[in-house]
């Protein structure tokens, strides 16, 4: 896993930027460690940071073949089906390494490699010959890839901060980007690079840079197709899908670990890896300090998590790892998170995955993770919730009407936030073919996809690769995700229960405890010794008259916040983001615009 950036000039030299693209590399270290490479070449720079995971002795990048040179991100995990495929074509290999095969895939069948290769990426092929980039992202965006233009200025990278680091673009927030902040986050628009003039190259396309033009072109899309499986035959076939796509993605030749919270989607992943796995199986949880004493029940949280752990981990005999974390060490890393994401997140849900990926990784650096199992299997409350899933918006963001209350008078005038939401959400609607927007699981199903699971994805990589750990998540599996696109809701939501099917397929190897637990979120704190520390935090931010915040949020609004008793925000998105998370917001908000030295349009 690696992290990957890219200059070209249409016009000049740019052999004399070299020190400066040398600084943009090296802001992006903790992606990879292991080795440093260029490609210099008149007008072109490239360069990449490895960290090493497969062949590594043998796979550091640039790799270079006839007139070609690649840098690549990723994991293809059917490497060596087409590895055989493209022998049998007489190509020769070098390595083990699966960016080979990738090169040399794309080299056999141009962008039509894309539809063979099964994993997670962003690559960049140089045509020295044709002066022709070439670069593209895996299906679900697991991987990152952020590019910009400017006149005969062409950049792309894993990072935002890269591309900042080269001073073509300046760090501006217009008015669409606070829009989309305030309204989306910490989501974003599909293609957005949070700041103007940078654009995010979407999940499941390729971009063609050639004579500074650039043509970008979607390889994937779900495909609606008649599916007449008994109830009975899509069990087992989710099943067979979902443990192919376990085994493969424990291909590494460094050791593997799995996160392991005692719910349904992270056990499935353990028990397979550990009844395949030739060694003890590592698992890793997280919780927080006297979480046990300030634990409130919810009807999205239910309960904690320790005694479905020591079930599964008793099962395998998985050599489990506890990590607590205290609410100082939380809200410090805060502007880490920050730091990482290149913009306000999930504040310390994102904050807490910073710091657990830090102590993993002082161990490994690989890890298997259930991210995206809700996603597809309709596992979120809006998925069964008829009061959360009739709404012509997306279903996890709420309180628009309180997002909107903050801003002060100036702003309030000047943006509006459900209708910029309500904008995005019909936007994605109409991508969708017209029989499947009148089908609401589709359209549900559709804006998870390109929206929920894509945040949490982008939580995943950036706290991770910050770190310098992989994680790998199986449930982001085409065929999987095509078959279950296809699937009657009616299947996996049964007995008033959700990922009814997914439950029944894997039962056998699970305790039932697990099996039958209710869906929990990812554990947040529930200590009042955070709330006070953030809280405290924002206060400090507020003594500083030039902050961000007198210009874009009604203050008295702000203290009205930080002054309530109670903690009465209904979650103002997803599930567990409630009064403290948005103190947390809004001081990475103000952090961020401080760090980046961001100027507002």
């Amino acid at each position: 896993m690696c992290g990957i950036l890219g200059w070209i000039n249409n016009k000049k030299n740019i052999l004399d930027k070299k020190d400066i693209f040398n600084d943009m590399l090296e802001s992006m270290s903790c992606r990879g460690n292991d080795n440093t490479g260029y490609y210099t070449r008149d007008n072109i720079l490239l360069g990449h940071k490895r960290l090493a995971i497969i062949d590594l002795e043998n796979g550091n990048q640039p790799f270079y073949y006839k007139n070609y040179c690649i840098i690549y991100n990723g994991e293809i995990y059917n490497a060596p089906d087409i590895k055989k495929d493209l022998i049998n074509r007489g190509y020769k290999f070098d390595t083990t390494c699966d960016t080979e095969v990738l090169f040399k895939a794309y080299i056999e069948y141009k962008e039509k490699c894309l539809d063979l290769i099964e994993g997670i990426f962003s690559f960049a092929i140089y045509d020295s010959k044709k002066k022709k980039l070439f670069i593209a992202r895996d299906r679900y965006g697991v991987k990152p890839l952020y590019y910009m233009k400017k006149k005969n200025d062409f950049i792309f990278s894993s990072t935002i901060k890269a591309i900042l680091k080269s001073k073509i673009i300046k760090p501006i927030i217009g008015k669409k980007e606070l829009s989309e902040i305030l309204s989306l986050g910490p989501s974003k628009c599909v293609g957005s690079g949070i700041f103007k003039g940078i654009n995010e190259l979407r999940a499941g396309h390729y971009l063609i840079y050639k004579k500074n033009k650039i043509k970008i072109k979607r390889y994937y899309n779900v495909k609606t197709q008649e599916c007449n499986d008994t109830y009975e035959q899509a069990r087992d076939k989710v099943k067979t899908l979902l443990t192919d796509s376990i085994k493969r993605q424990m291909m590494s030749d460094v050791d593997i670990a799995c996160l392991l919270s005692g719910g349904l989607d992270s056990s499935i992943i353990t028990a397979v890896v550990a009844k395949n796995y030739n060694k003890r199986l590592t698992t890793y949880s997280i919780d927080y300090v006297d979480n046990d004493k300030y634990f409130k029940k919810t009807s999205f949280t239910v309960d904690l998590d320790k005694k479905f752990i020591e079930d599964m981990s008793n099962m395998y005999n998985t050599d489990h790892k506890y990590k607590i974390i205290t609410q100082e060490e939380l809200a410090k890393c805060l502007e880490y998170a920050v730091d990482a994401r290149d913009y306000p997140g999930m504040s310390d849900v994102d904050a807490s995955l910073l710091w657990f990926s830090k102590e993993i990784s002082k161990d490994y650096k690989v890890i298997l993770s259930g991210e995206c199992a809700d996603e597809i299997f309709g596992g979120y409350p809006w998925f069964y919730r008829d009061e959360l899933n009739d709404r012509e918006n997306f279903p996890w963001i709420n309180n628009l009407d309180y997002r909107q209350s903050l801003l002060n008078e100036k702003y309030r005038k000047k943006i509006n936030l459900s209708k910029f939401a309500a904008k995005e959400y019909k936007k994605m609607i109409k991508e969708l073919p017209k029989k499947d927007r009148k089908d609401k699981y589709k359209r549900l199903f559709y804006i998870n996809m390109t929206h929920f699971m894509t945040t949490l994805l982008d939580r995943k990589d950036r706290m991770t690769m910050y770190s310098t750990l992989e994680a790998r998540v199986p449930f982001a599996d085409t065929k999987l995700i095509d078959y279950l696109w296809n699937l009657p809701f009616n299947y996996k939501y049964r007995f008033n229960q959700e990922k009814y099917i997914l439950r029944e397929a894997f039962e056998d190897i699970l305790p039932e405890s697990v099996s039958t637990r209710k869906k929990n979120p990812y554990p947040k704190t529930h200590n009042p010794v955070y709330l006070n520390l953030v809280s405290n935090l924002l206060k400090d931010s507020l003594k500083n008259k030039d902050s961000v915040l007198y210009k874009v949020f009604d203050i008295e609004k702000i203290n009205e916040l930080l002054n309530s008793k109670d903690d009465d925000i209904l979650p103002w998105f997803g599930q567990l983001m409630t009064r403290p998370q948005l103190i947390a917001y809004l001081y990475q908000f103000d952090y961020w615009f401080r760090k980046y030295n961001i100027e507002l349009e």
